[in-house]
């Protein structure tokens, strides 16, 4: 008869060493195809441009979204304050009406008929009964108040009730783009990652740092490794000069200085907060994102017919806005990893012009 013995186990020791090399050959085997798979430094462009596109696609929902939320805040807070002093004013009301109440107690616990048998001056005890009487009307008209005191505060409260939940949905709303946009970024960076950081820096266009060659006047006045080739001081605006004109001296004001999605100054910009800010240097009350932008002003399709600080807008979706620099250029805060520079508009879909005022 044959005997039926069950195979032995693994030591210890071999299973270890088994699962040692099972490992090595997984990484091995990853890192194989993470080199047969690393990207042209083309191909990371595309893919890099991609993300950073959506990325202030999702930029611009988050100003959108930030300033709705700031606007809510503070009402919210002038509304709360509505309501504390409404409160306020209804407790002093309050306290009045406990006076006369008491007052009234008072004079009314004896019988007015003994009250003037009791009196010795009969015209006393009349003034009294008349000021008694004129107490009962304050009475009422206090009531009166206090009633419709009480209903406006009522109102009030359902309001800033109303206006905290929209608060809280903005906000959720704020965090939800914000994350969109560190996850875009996040992507982006680990396409980057597997260059160096000259090579980086040709894909992103951070190697465009301040005056260029693209410039509108030429390329002519050079460039400095990144730092604002112009002071933030005022520029020297010449005289007569409109809106326009003078909108786009303050933002060159600001060539060289990086991109940063959500920001307004001084020390970096996003496409819309530039454009807000030197507009508003120059007199001229901008909306913050730049799909409201686009609709500041008289729309102008044919750039021939642009002129110098006009607005540009590019993409259908209007999520990127520049300053018209002529010559077919652009300047603006272009994206994350490069800086508000010159460009020219060829190199994104143009929409249209805005003549603001």
């Amino acid at each position: 008869m044959a005997s039926h013995r069950r195979p032995k186990k693994p030591s210890r020791t071999r299973a270890t060493v088994l699962t040692a090399v099972a490992g090595m050959a997984v990484a091995l085997s990853a890192q194989a195809a993470h080199a047969d798979t690393k990207l042209s430094k083309s191909e990371a462009k595309d893919q890099v441009d991609k993300l950073y596109e959506e990325a202030e696609q999702a930029t611009e929902k988050y100003n959108g979204a930030k300033e709705q939320h700031d606007k809510l805040e503070k009402q919210v807070s002038e509304l709360q304050d509505k309501v504390a002093r409404g409160q306020d004013e209804f407790n002093r009301m309050r306290g009045a009406l406990g006076l006369i109440a008491t007052s009234q107690y008072r004079t009314g616990s004896i019988d007015p008929t003994l009250q003037l048998l009791l009196t010795s001056d009969p015209d006393t005890y009349l003034d009294r009964a008349s000021r008694l009487s004129q107490l009962s009307a304050k009475q009422a008209d206090t009531l009166r108040l206090m009633a419709a005191k009480q209903r406006t505060l009522k109102q009030e409260r359902a309001a800033a009730s109303s206006k905290l939940a929209d608060l809280e949905s903005t906000r959720k709303a704020v965090e939800q783009h914000k994350d969109e946009v560190q996850g875009k970024l996040a992507d982006a960076q680990k396409v980057l990652n597997q260059f160096s950081e000259k090579e980086r820096a040709e894909i992103t266009g951070g190697d465009q740092k301040g005056a260029s060659g693209s410039k509108a006047d030429g390329g002519k006045s050079g460039g400095d490794s990144g730092r604002a080739s112009r002071s933030d001081s005022r520029p020297n605006i010449p005289a007569g000069s409109g809106h326009a004109a003078a909108a786009l001296a303050y933002a060159q004001s600001q060539e060289g200085k990086p991109y940063e999605y959500g920001a307004t100054g001084m020390s970096t910009w996003d496409c819309s907060g530039l454009t807000q800010w030197a507009y508003g240097q120059a007199g001229v009350s901008l909306p913050r994102i730049s799909q409201d932008q686009a609709n500041a002003g008289t729309r102008i399709y044919d750039q021939s017919q642009l002129k110098p600080g006009d607005l540009v807008i590019f993409y259908g979706d209007q999520h990127h806005v520049g300053l018209y620099a002529g010559n077919g250029q652009v300047f603006h805060a272009p994206r994350t990893g490069a800086y508000v520079r010159y460009e020219a508009m060829s190199n994104m879909p143009f929409q249209f012009g805005v003549r603001v005022g």
